[in-house]
């Protein structure tokens, strides 16, 4: 068998209609040992490709043996644990890293990214949102929308509350995956597919979206959007807001690089180098126009902000007189004018 690119086994929640709506994989693999995939395949009749495969309860046994004569004696644990389980089990294997096509495949993925397996942008999520749908997050879990009134019904005959948390396709990340040495004052804030680095904090008015996140360590007390990536060391001001592919950034994907900062209320449509400093109030844009000076105060000539994307050592603030915004560099003018008109 050639070599697989994840597994997960999976417990699960499904609507009325055995669609699913969410799954729970307590410890996927990457790139599984020929064993364990062998394991899997011999007992739950995988054969080849990108497959989900719903686990029958008279399996489990066989499955916890298998993956323990494979040395996975962490899966065959898992394995045995869902044994008597009221929700639907499934294994999910990825034979190669494709855009999801269905509820368990979008979930494993994401898992991989928090997991810390996989970093933002190293495993396909192209159409994610198409497969994933949308769900009430209550204190009883996920619950299809239309048998919302139902259950909120059923919930209050039985003397209790079904109470609603938020409406979306994605879940907070705690309720699947706590990383190792991070704190998180607000879990609301963080979804499913957040990757934070060892180190990092992320404060109440922080947030993560999915596929995005931090090398670690860092403060976050701003806005980490869908696909932006911040290196380690840095900090992101209270209300700051960095542009994502889904909120305007088009196809530029935006990062910060290691020891920047990002002041209050800052914001970012062009990714950063090291070292990079963004003054409280300021938002730069690819087209904002910025007067580069050099380490004198002498200026170098005006360019657009997307000329300096990716450049380290880079303070970027607004004249206090004139308001024009200005950019501040610790290069001669010489060493600067050769950088900014280098053909990389």
């Amino acid at each position: 068998m050639t070599q697989l690119y994840a597994i997960g086994l999976g417990v699960g929640t499904q609507n009325n209609n055995g669609e699913w709506l969410e799954v729970f994989y307590p410890q996927p693999l990457m790139n599984p040992s020929a064993d364990v995939a062998a394991a899997i395949s011999n007992v739950l009749g995988y054969s080849e490709g990108n497959q989900v495969i719903d686990i029958a309860a008279d399996k489990l046994e066989e499955l916890s043996r298998a993956l323990d004569s494979a040395g996975a004696a962490d899966q065959a644990a898992i394995a045995k644990s869902f044994a008597g389980s009221k929700r639907p089990l499934v294994a999910t294997i990825l034979a190669a890293d494709e855009a999801p096509t269905s509820v368990p495949e979008g979930y494993l993925k994401l898992h991989l990214i928090s997991h810390r397996l996989v970093k933002p942008h190293q495993t396909s999520l192209a159409g994610l949102f198409g497969v994933l749908p949308n769900v009430a997050w209550t204190n009883q879990g996920a619950v299809d929308l239309s048998e919302l009134t139902e259950r909120q019904l059923q919930a209050r005959v039985n003397g209790e509350l079904l109470e609603v948390s938020c409406v979306d396709k994605f879940p907070k990340m705690t309720n699947y995956v706590v990383p190792a040495g991070v704190r998180i004052a607000h879990t609301a804030r963080v979804r499913l597919g957040a990757y934070l680095g060892e180190g990092t904090t992320i404060m109440h008015e922080g947030f993560v979206n999915f596929n995005a996140g931090t090398e670690g360590p860092g403060m976050i007390e701003g806005r980490i959007s869908a696909g932006v990536f911040v290196g380690k060391g840095s900090d992101l001001g209270g209300g700051c807001s960095t542009m994502g592919t889904l909120s305007g950034g088009g196809d530029i994907v935006i990062s910060v690089g290691d020891e920047c900062l990002l002041g209050a209320n800052a914001g970012i449509g062009i990714p950063l180098g090291d070292r990079c400093t963004v003054e409280a109030g300021l938002y730069i844009t690819a087209g904002t126009k910025v007067a580069v000076l050099d380490d004198k105060g002498e200026l170098v000539e005006h360019v657009k902000c997307r000329d300096l994307a990716g450049k380290s050592d880079l303070l970027f603030r607004r004249n206090s007189v004139t308001g024009a915004v200005e950019c501040k560099t610790n290069k001669s003018a010489i060493a600067l004018n050769e950088e900014l008109h280098a053909h990389n």
